[in-house]
């Protein structure tokens, strides 16, 4: 797992590509993840933000976590990205003895933390916990998402030798899974996932695992999924979760134009962030509602255009279209307001 996780790291550059470019079209990007999964949502729920503000986000699909965090520090006109925790405490425990993960981390800061990510295992009926997915074939997800690592983590802590680990993401996994070729899937993703909502699934032959593992518990959260959360799960199910985190870059505004840019964009969205977060409760994905914005991972640093954006009397940077001018009206649409006007006053 560590040398996995060096080999994608390794290849991140030590410097951010630069490039200047006007206010009105300056490019901004947040990764996020697969079609179907939460992270897309919340994006797009994000960009929605930008646009009532006049600002354009390009909301990214992308393999999860891992990508998303080496994109954040490498791709350029990436401000934004979102990221499991579990995948900022990996990181932590190996920086201080891998200069590769030094590297890949340096400048990477908390943008706000989010809200808790379910870990999904549907398996067939006949599995009655993790530990039964020994020997079986499961589906752990793409090699650069948080969910294969979420997998990875879990299946290491607990000893569970499975028969074969497919590194497919869910979306590819749920259609094999349904057809008996594998046994299970792993799947970090805010309940309610999208993936398993939007698709039939036969409570008589798959069931999601609960996850009590005393093991786990150190670095998991315990969480419960309500009844009927899904059309084939009837009763709750105790699971674990993670926090999914926005992310961005530490950028230095007097370093050049686009770091500036970068900056002033991240600066306005938190401030956008912070203040529209009822309506993002209101209008945007469920998860919105369980957003805790000071439940910050520990050891971490707050990005210093996150902090000014916070700032009570920042203003974000908007460029909102000004409204249409009306048209002129011709000589007799003028005469007849007048004529109006005059006939009020008698």
């Amino acid at each position: 797992m560590v040398s996995r996780l060096s080999a994608i790291l390794g290849a991140v550059a030590i410097s951010l590509v630069a490039g200047a470019a006007s206010a009105d079209t300056f490019e901004r990007n947040i990764m996020t993840g697969g079609p179907s999964g939460t992270y897309i949502r919340i994006g797009r729920d994000i960009a929605a933000l930008g646009a009532s503000c006049g600002m354009n986000l390009t909301v990214v699909e992308s393999a999860g976590s891992l990508e998303n965090f080496v994109g954040v520090r490498n791709r350029s006109n990436t401000q934004f990205g979102i990221v499991q925790s579990d995948v900022l405490e990996y990181l932590k425990t190996f920086e201080a003895n891998d200069p590769e993960v030094q590297q890949a981390v340096r400048g990477v800061r908390i943008m706000f933390p989010l809200y808790n990510e379910e870990v999904h295992v549907l398996a067939r009926t006949d599995i009655a916990d993790l530990k039964g997915l020994a020997g079986r074939r499961i589906a752990i997800g793409k090699a650069d998402s948080g969910t294969y690592l979420t997998a990875t983590l879990m299946l290491d802590i607990l000893q569970v030798k499975a028969d074969e680990r497919l590194t497919i993401n869910p979306d590819e996994a749920l259609p094999k899974l349904l057809s008996g070729e594998i046994d299970a899937l792993f799947y970090v993703a805010g309940a309610p996932a999208q993936l398993f909502a939007n698709t039939a699934i036969d409570s008589a032959r798959f069931h999601l695992l609960p996850i009590k593992d005393t093991p786990l518990l150190a670095t998991y959260t315990p969480v419960t999924v309500p009844a009927a959360t899904y059309s084939f799960q009837q009763q709750p199910v105790d699971l674990v979760a993670v926090k999914a985190v926005l992310m961005t870059y530490d950028y230095d505004p007097k370093k050049n134009a686009y770091h500036r840019d970068s900056c002033r964009s991240v600066s306005d969205f938190s401030n956008l962030i912070l203040n529209g977060l009822p309506k993002l409760e209101e209008t945007g994905h469920p998860k919105w509602k369980s957003v805790d914005l000071s439940a910050l991972p520990p050891g971490w640093q707050v990005g210093s255009c996150v902090k000014v954006g916070m700032a009570l009397d920042y203003k974000p940077n908007c460029m909102v279209p000004a409204p249409p001018v009306p048209k002129a009206p011709d000589a007799n649409e003028e005469y007849l307001n007048l004529l109006k006007q005059r006939l009020k006053k008698q």
